[in-house]
């Protein structure tokens, strides 16, 4: 009977008192201190996951997009005048070029309003749209194991047709112009139409290399190595002229403290959703997004490369599916 009417309440049209029982989008964000007792502030913002504007889905919740949730952090530390620095924590392979390159406008952006000062600390990987949003940042501090660069974009789409041919079914198309069915995933792709999508791959390609260019000084040789869209280590990072420094979490604390000119006891904050116990600067959670039930089929690294759309990224692929 107890379970006959919570479900009658969740139903829609239900004219019954909203029941939350999982923290959602709807939660506003509130400031947990992590350390520190002076007035000034450093707030941490986790990066973490593919790149993307799509809210998540789970059972019963809404939890908010990657966009939309550090965005609302920026809009946060926009209007609190003791917040001097924010650190950026990057675990991310990527993602879509639209929801990276939103990310970095609204870095720029924040900068640009607030005269803020912005830290990347880089964690696990920070390739290709996790580097893009790091460009804005003015100083860029990776781990001692960080993987970082794939400064370049992919265009992934999915091709089936010599599977349709074996089990003998067929796609019919009308289309008003010769392109309109470019890059279906029905029929092999012609040359003109690969030479096609190759530009725009080459345009958006060109896009990340400008800006890396513009925030990181390279050119000539060094540049090229870059545009090659290779991965590198944290030493390598550095000798390329992609990251500032190497160091660990509470480094690149002490190095925001220190651009920001601020105490050595300055807070350390994060905004959060839902209340950790003995919570820490390692906790990337902002709102119990990770408590969702396990999937009935674990599909492993191939999980997150299934769940992508077809279409024009920043992203490492190579990562996909990583803890």
């Amino acid at each position: 009977m107890l379970a006959f009417v919570l479900l009658i309440m969740f139903l829609p049209g239900c004219s019954g008192p909203r029941i939350t029982l999982f923290s959602d989008a709807s939660d506003p964000l509130q400031e947990v201190i992590l350390d520190g007792t002076a007035d000034d502030k450093i707030l941490v913002i986790p990066i973490t996951g593919v790149i993307s504007d799509a809210p998540k889905s789970r059972i019963m919740r809404t939890m908010p997009g990657m966009v939309q949730e550090v965005v609302s952090h920026l809009r946060l530390a926009e209007t609190d005048d003791r917040v001097k620095a924010v650190l950026l924590k990057i675990d991310t392979p990527g993602g879509t070029t639209t929801a990276s390159d939103i990310l970095y406008h609204e870095i720029v952006s924040f900068k640009q309003r607030t005269g803020k000062k912005v830290v990347v600390c880089m964690m696990n990987l920070a390739t290709s749209g996790g580097y893009y949003v790091s460009l804005p940042a003015d100083v860029i501090m990776a781990h001692p194991t960080t993987v970082t660069g794939s400064v370049g974009v992919i265009l992934m789409r999915p091709e089936v047709s010599g599977f349709m041919e074996k089990i003998g079914i067929g796609v019919q198309v009308n289309k008003s112009g010769e392109n309109k069915d470019m890059g279906s995933p029905f029929r092999p792709t012609t040359p003109e139409e690969e030479n096609l999508l190759q530009e725009l791959a080459d345009a958006l390609g060109r896009r990340f290399v400008d800006l890396v260019r513009q925030h990181r000084g390279l050119d000539g040789q060094r540049l090229a190595a870059v545009a090659d869209a290779r991965v590198f280590l944290a030493d390598a990072a550095v000798s390329a002229g992609l990251v500032d420094k190497i160091g660990y979490l509470s480094d690149a604390v002490d190095e925001a403290k220190s651009i920001a000119a601020l105490d050595a006891d300055a807070r350390v904050v994060v905004y959060r959703r839902t209340h950790y116990p003995d919570d820490n600067l390692y906790n990337t959670l902002t709102s119990g997004a990770r408590s969702a039930p396990t999937p009935l089929m674990d599909l492993g690294p191939f999980s997150d490369l299934m769940a992508l759309d077809a279409g024009f990224y920043y992203l490492w692929p190579q990562a996909l599916g990583s803890p």
